[in-house]
Parts: structure tokens; sequence; C-alpha cells
């Protein structure tokens, strides 16, 4: 690997960028493919280009045949972020639930006697209002973001920012009559009838949880379920010209 590919790429973990490392077996070309553009010897290739993003969107490396060449798709992907708003007893399950499959997590909240490194040890926190928090770290298609504050000041913000996103997941605590208010808050705010419907409120897979424990088992089930089928939808049937 050249010394300017591997600092592309380690440019592109920093940042949670995706990108995909097309290699030529038989001479060791290499181009970098990124979701919005493409560096190297066949960067004009559209057929490989595609092809790379849809590695990309299912995670996956694989070797393909474009023109009778073999190239090896090396897929460099984020791993998948929970953004938990809400410093409240079902984050402090939650969180180290979802570090333990894997997911970069983070709890977001402006209330300083919440948001502590105490009672989230191990965890990444951020005494900041979300809004302004999301505008920083940037939402992407890896990205799943949680609200638990029942607070419109708090969990409003969040969400009018994760619905304008690439977030792969939005879901929000409250009942049904909570959500419903939430929703004339949000239209008014402009979030459409399309955008709104991403949020899944009341949050969590109906598994009839009652404390926190079991309504974080609830939410981090949904979102491992969300994500499986997205993946799986992308992972359909591909077309690669010989």
């Amino acid at each position: 690997m050249k010394t300017e590919t591997l600092a592309a790429l380690q440019d592109a973990r920093t940042k949670r960028t995706a990108v995909t490392l097309a290699t030529r077996l038989s001479d060791a070309a290499e181009t970098l493919i990124y979701l919005d553009k493409a560096d190297g010897a066949m960067a004009g290739d559209a057929t490989l280009v595609s092809a790379a993003r849809r590695a990309m969107a299912i995670g996956r490396s694989e070797t393909i045949d474009v023109g009778g060449q073999k190239i090896f798709l090396n897929v460099y992907v984020p791993p998948p972020r929970l953004i938990i708003v809400g410093a409240v007893h079902i984050a402090q399950t939650l969180a180290p639930m979802a570090t333990l499959l894997d997911f970069d997590v983070t709890v977001v909240d402006p209330r300083g006697a919440w948001a502590s490194s105490a009672r989230f040890p191990g965890v990444k926190v951020i005494q900041d209002w979300a809004d302004e928090a999301f505008q920083a770290m940037g939402l992407d298609v890896s990205t799943a973001v949680v609200t638990l504050t029942h607070d419109p000041k708090l969990d409003d913000p969040a969400l009018e920012s994760a619905l304008r996103s690439d977030a792969f997941y939005v879901g929000s605590l409250g009942s049904k009559r909570t959500h419903a208010k939430r929703k004339e808050r949000l239209t008014e705010a402009g979030i459409t009838e399309e955008q709104f419907a991403r949020i899944h409120g009341p949050v969590g897979l109906n598994i009839g949880a009652k404390s926190p424990a079991e309504i974080a088992v609830s939410i981090l089930g949904q979102i491992v379920e969300v994500r499986a089928r997205r993946l799986e939808a992308l992972a359909g049937p591909k077309v690669i010209a010989a």
C-alpha cells in the first residue's frame, strides 16, 4: 500500500468517512472511492465506482470482476454509532449494552449534574445541547440517535437535526400521546410528514418492558433490527459488468 493511500485511509477514519480501496490484482493499481468522489488510476471506471459504493453500503469487502480484471474492494466504514440524548437512568444501561455490541456510544446532555463520567464510565459524554453537538459531530448513515429526556427543550432540537440527517435510526421515548404532541411541535418547526415518520416512537420493541434496563433492551433490540434490515436490503442482487 502506498504511503499516500495509507494517509488517506487514516484521514477517513478520523473523519468517520466511508471509503473503499480498490486494488487491481494484476498490477496493484490503487483507487480510493468515496461516496462523493474517486481518486486513482481507475477513478473513471463507472462500473467499478458503483460496485465500490455498493460494497460500502453493506460494509463488505470482496473481489469482483470488471472488464476481465480482478479487483479487490477493501471496504473501510466507520463503526456504528449510537448517540443518546439525555443522561437518564435508561441511558446508564443502554450505553454499556451498546458498547458491548461494538457501537461507538456518546451521551449528550447539557445538564452537568447528569452528564458526567462518574455516571457513564468508559463512555464519551458531551455536556452540550444536542443540535450543537450534532453539528460538530456530524450524523452519518452509520449513526443511530435516541432521545430520552422527556423534555421538549432538549429532545426537539435533537430530533429536528437527526431527521434532517442521514442517521439510519431515530427513536424517542414517550407515550403515544406524547408522540402526538411532539408531531405538532416538529411540524411547526418545519419537519415534513415523511421526515417525522422516521421516528420510532414510542421507542423500542414491544416486549412489555417496564424497568429502565428492560426499556434499554427494547431500544437496543430495535436499533439492531433496523440496522440489519437496512443492510439486508442493500445487499440485494448485484450486477457487475464482465
